[in-house]
């Protein structure tokens, strides 16, 4: 399936929360003389999606959205997590249990339209499945071995069967020489943090246990699989757009953002 074809009827919800410990305010930081949450919302516009909304935390957040023709609503200033506020949006915005969401994380300003569709697509064209979510091929050993890099497994139908922190699939010679050398073939795959979901399981997820692997983890996409639901993936051709997490991820997208 190409990046651009046109998927069935979705929506994009954008969940920010004010408070971040490496860079505070973030959604709100400035990009060329616009919010980051103001550049991510408009990168998810190209898509082809029937709306974007921005679920915020801070009523900040809300009138930056608004000065710039963005919309965005009010959710609760407690939520856990992104999921919840997701679930809390879906609530607000009345979407029924059958409607398509893409969650967009708010720190991603050069996030390609193409991949909210095709994570949209995957998800329209897989029933068996709750959610969907994307990946793409390793290149370098050291990416392999980085716990902070995610790493997801799948079956032969492209649907999740484990994502973790460690080095996954590991080969049986791997560590012949006492220790890695080079990637598995064929390449393993880089989780990307883009989901999509039916509403009616994103608004039922808060509600699920916990699962033991999710804590050990850290990975909140383990609850899902762990519960016996499953996961489509959809394997894109190239690596996305950096995010932001650290004032030095602030200036390198600045950069990009200023050569285009």
């Amino acid at each position: 399936m190409s990046l651009h074809e046109v998927p069935g009827r979705f929506t994009v919800l954008i969940p920010a929360r004010l408070a971040s410990t490496r860079l505070p305010d973030k959604p709100l930081a400035d990009i060329g003389g616009l919010p980051m949450v103001v550049r991510v919302a408009r990168r998810a516009q190209l898509s082809a999606a029937h709306r974007c909304v921005v679920a915020a935390d801070d009523a900040r957040i809300v009138q930056a959205c608004e000065a710039h023709g963005v919309s965005a609503i009010l959710t609760r200033g407690d939520h856990l997590s992104g999921s919840d506020r997701l679930a809390e949006a879906c609530t607000l915005l009345g979407l029924a249990d059958s409607e398509v969401v893409v969650n967009v994380q708010g720190d991603e300003p050069l996030i390609d339209p193409g991949l909210i569709n095709a994570v949209a697509q995957e998800l329209h064209a897989r029933p068996d499945c709750v959610m969907s979510t994307a990946a793409h091929a390793i290149d370098e050993l050291a990416d392999f071995l980085n716990p902070n890099v995610v790493k997801v497994v799948l079956d032969r139908q492209l649907t999740a069967l484990y994502f973790s922190r460690a080095p996954i699939p590991w080969w049986r010679d791997g560590m012949a020489g006492g220790a890695a050398s080079a990637l598995p073939s064929p390449r393993p795959l880089r989780h990307v943090g883009v989901y999509g979901y039916r509403a009616g399981f994103l608004r039922r997820f808060p509600e699920l246990e916990p699962a033991p692997l999710e804590a050990t983890e850290s990975l909140e996409q383990l609850r899902v699989l762990w519960h016996g639901e499953r996961i489509a993936v959809h394997v894109s051709a190239a690596a996305p757009g950096a995010g932001v997490d650290t004032p030095e991820d602030l200036e390198r997208v600045r950069q990009v953002l200023a050569q285009d």
